[in-house]
């Protein structure tokens, strides 16, 4: 200790360990301005905006109060635009994180190609979303390749079955329009989600299932008592990211049913919506309110998955 104190006299009044702070918040400081400027400061200017009859040019007019949330809530396309989204991601995030898992556990094998494998998965998920979302729509015309291909297999009966039709147009039609979406967010995301997945399965050590081998598991119950409930932070983290973005679905459904949410509104979703209102109407204290209380649709139910999945696995 006397040598360490003759060698740096700060260690003895504490210098050293205050600037050492004074470094480390001087390094964070650039950061955490923009975060409360952007972010916290865009939210409290948001909460002022809308309770102002607020034009682009003179700023903030009338108080209006809680006028533009009891609209919000009275206007049954806003209520349309809510149905879709949670509609979109009732059924989009567990399918997009069931085939991320799957293709995570696939390519976390000991397989010949792997590499090219991952990156063929998760390109999609660099491509251009426009550009995917336009070749999709050519896809899903009465006589485009889809509804070609099962009629050149045989599959029209069975669809029949289902109330389609031989030409169905899967976009344009109100029933099928949403679920196409669906499915091609699901097909472009999922190789995002199986990265985020198999960045999980790397801790996990491979001691666990030497043991369970010699025990006698075998494969599925390696996966399901070992992988599935060890993945548990992953799920937490996928789960979270997954319906941020599934309740902030835009550029699809705008490029696919235009800005009305085409056909009938069954395309609409609350960030359409928002955008239709700020960009179009521009009435842009009514937007404000559409934002927040999407803001607040997504920190309550970020909330409610914390309880889910945050917390540390009782196993």
């Amino acid at each position: 200790m006397a040598i360490a104190s003759a060698r740096d006299p700060r260690a003895s009044t504490g210098i050293g360990r205050r600037s050492e702070w004074l470094a480390g918040y001087a390094f964070i400081a650039i950061p955490m301005f923009l975060f409360l400027v952007l972010n916290i400061g865009a939210i409290l200017y948001a909460v002022f905006i809308s309770v102002f009859e607020w034009n682009i040019r003179s700023g903030a007019g009338k108080l209006i109060g809680a006028k533009n949330y009891q609209e919000a809530l009275s206007d049954p396309i806003f209520h349309r635009a809510i149905t879709n989204s949670i509609h979109y991601a009732v059924i989009w995030v567990p399918l997009t994180m069931a085939v991320g898992l799957f293709l995570a556990v696939l390519v976390n094998q000991k397989l010949r190609g792997r590499t090219f494998f991952r990156a063929a998965f998760y390109f999609p998920a660099i491509a251009s979303s426009a550009a995917i979302t336009i070749l999709w729509i050519f896809l899903a015309q009465p006589d485009g390749f889809f509804n070609q291909v099962r009629e050149a297999i045989g599959l029209n009966p069975l669809f029949r079955l289902f109330g389609f039709s031989d030409n169905q147009n899967w976009i344009g039609n109100a029933g099928t329009a949403l679920n196409s979406i669906i499915i091609l967010n699901a097909w472009t995301t999922s190789g995002t989600f199986m990265l985020f997945y198999l960045a999980s399965l790397q801790t996990i050590s491979g001691e666990v299932y030497e043991a369970a081998a010699i025990d006698g598991a075998g494969s599925w119950q390696m996966f399901w008592r070992i992988t599935f409930p060890l993945l548990r932070p992953g799920h937490y983290f996928v789960a979270t990211v997954a319906v941020i973005g599934a309740l902030q679905l835009f550029d699809q459904a705008a490029i696919a049913g235009g800005p009305g949410g085409d056909p009938s509104n069954s395309l609409m979703t609350v960030v359409l919506y928002l955008y239709n209102q700020a960009f179009t109407k521009f009435d842009f204290d009514y937007a404000a309110a559409i934002g927040l209380i999407l803001f607040v649709i997504i920190f309550t139910i970020t909330v409610i998955q914390r309880r889910l999945f945050g917390a540390a696995p009782s196993w």
